[in-house]
This record gives structure tokens, sequence and C-alpha cells, in this order.
């Protein structure tokens, strides 16, 4: 006898605002529950003491996670100047202080020196595995582990304000993999400074951004007030960014099916023109595309001599 599912078939996406204090896992959890779906995950952790952008996807819209886990992020963060933790924000222990302050002009030209591809060291407190355990569990128990630097990208960085001479307010524009406390460090080091993050909000996940989140208490009214369901985007807006080919019902019919169709000569041409390099989740995604129908995405597939062959199918009206 077949196991029946918990919850029920729900798609789409939730561009949660996270309050702080909470973690990233626990928001996954809540708004699965208060939808009553079966499956949700999210694109991205967002740390406990950070608020903002944490986009949850549910139902079918977790196929779509690995392609918004490479968008680009755009973070809002206060520097506290003369205070160094171990763990590079408010929650570590401190481990040096001084009475630096850089001044605004210092803080907004030395930014700039962390431009473009840089190698970074993440934080000993982050989630990198070491020998099959996370850096985080191994600063927790005292153990300091030499983490190697990865090619991270920053493409922009500006000085917002400067409240007083112990804060910076700082907004940038990043790619995957790259961590703020990890910045702030650098960037005191670069300066002669001790700092750490106090603040930290992300503000963009990709297309998502504050404009079209929701906050828990908002959510939860929402749900009160049987309209949930309103506040959820359709799963292919984590796609928005890709190829799109509008396909008809007997194709759309076949992709489902995990079968590949061909594609007319000027389709093809066409795609060609919006195709650009990528990698997802380690894999060459440069020829990927998603097929719609009625608006609706049917797969995701790659296209290659003539033919569009689906690597991922969405069973949105299916159920």
């Amino acid at each position: 006898m077949a196991r029946r599912k918990k919850g029920l078939d729900v798609h789409g996406w939730l561009v949660l605002d996270k309050p702080e204090d909470f973690t990233s896992t626990d928001a996954v959890s809540v708004v699965r529950r208060l939808f009553n779906a079966n499956k949700a995950g999210h694109a991205g952790t967002l740390d406990p003491l950070a608020s903002g952008i944490l986009p949850i996807a549910l139902g079918e819209a977790t196929k779509t996670v690995p392609w918004l886990m490479e968008a680009e992020k755009r973070y809002s963060f206060t520097i506290r100047w003369g205070v160094s933790t171990d763990s590079q924000d408010r929650e570590g222990k401190i481990t040096a202080e001084s009475d630096v302050r850089p001044t605004p002009d210092a803080v907004a030209e030395a930014l700039k020196g962390f431009l473009g591809e840089i190698d970074q060291i993440p934080p000993q407190f982050s989630a990198v595995k070491v020998d099959g355990e996370r850096a985080y569990d191994l600063a927790r128990d005292g153990q300091h582990v030499e983490l190697k630097a990865r090619q991270v990208v920053l493409h922009e960085a500006a000085l917002e304000s400067t409240p007083d001479a112990d804060h910076s307010v700082i907004e940038v524009r990043c790619g995957k993999g790259f961590y703020i406390r990890a910045l702030v460090r650098d960037l005191a080091e670069k300066l002669g400074a001790d700092g750490h993050v106090s603040r930290l909000r992300r503000t963009a996940v990709g297309q998502f951004n504050e404009a079209t989140s929701v906050g828990l208490d908002e959510l939860k009214d929402l749900v009160h007030k049987a309209a949930a369901f309103e506040a959820l985007r359709p799963v292919e807006t984590a796609l928005a960014d890709i190829p799109a080919v509008a396909v008809n019902g007997e194709d759309a019919f076949k992709l489902r099916q995990g079968r590949p169709i061909v594609l007319l000569p000027h389709v093809i041409e066409d795609l060609k023109q919006r195709f650009r390099p990528r990698t997802i989740a380690g894999v060459d995604a440069s020829r990927a595309a998603v097929a719609l129908f009625g608006g609706s995405a049917v797969a995701l597939g790659d296209v290659r001599a003539g033919k569009f062959s689906p690597t991922r199918v969405f069973h949105l009206d299916q159920e």
C-alpha cells in the first residue's frame, strides 16, 4: 500500500521577510505548517541574527531551488567599530578591542579594493564542511581550522551612512557564497581596526525583494482570513532570467512524460541569442531553458541538436 503524503500539494514561492533571532530552518517549518504543505525548502540560509528576504519553495517550486541559489543577493549591514568577535557578529565572544575608528572616507575607499572577483576565506563560524563536519560546530568546540579561500564576487559596495563614529552602514550586491562577516573581518584588518557585524539585513535574492515579501505576522493574518495563497508566487518566478519557450498541449504532454520535443529552427535561433554561460549545482547549464504551457512551467531542459530534452518536469495541473 502506498504511503499517504502528509499535507497538501501546494506549489509556489513565498518571499518571506524573516525576523531576527529566527533560524531559516524554523522559518521553513512555520511556513510549511501554515500552508499545510507536504514539501518545502529555502533558497539560501539566512543567519539567525539577520532579517530580510528568505525565499521559501513549496511543492514543485523546490525543483527550482538550485537556480535561485545562484542568484545575486543584496544586503544592508552595520559595522560596529572597536570590537572584534570570534564569529564576526554581535553574538560572538570578544577577541580584540581598539580605539581606532575609521573615517567615512577611509571606509568608502577601502571598500573599492574588494570589488570584483576576490578570494575570500569563510568565517570560522560558517557552514563549510571540514572532514565531514560543519566549521561552526568545530568552532563552538573551541577548534580553529584552516579554511580554504574561495573565489566570490562583489558587484557593488557603498557606504550608505555613518550614524556615529562607532558605526558604518554599508550596502552591497554580491554573488553566491559571499560572506558579509568575512568582508567585515577583512575590511577591519585593511583599515587597521577592530569591528564586527552588529546588524544584517538581506534586501533581495534575485528578483525577490522587499516589495514582494511578506512577514510572518502578516502571513499568519492571511491564513486566518483564508487568503494565504494570495502571497504565493508562481513556480516559474525563480526561472525568470533563463530563456523560455512556449509549447502546445501535445508537446507539454510529451515533456511531462520525460520525452524530448523538436523545436522549430526560428525558436532555436531565438533561444541561442538568450543563452549565457552558467553553472547550476556544478553542472553546465549554458543551454538551459524552461518550457511553458499556458504561462505555467512544464519542464526545465537543455536545448541541443534541435531538441528540448527535459531534465526537470513539473506537475502543476496533474493533481
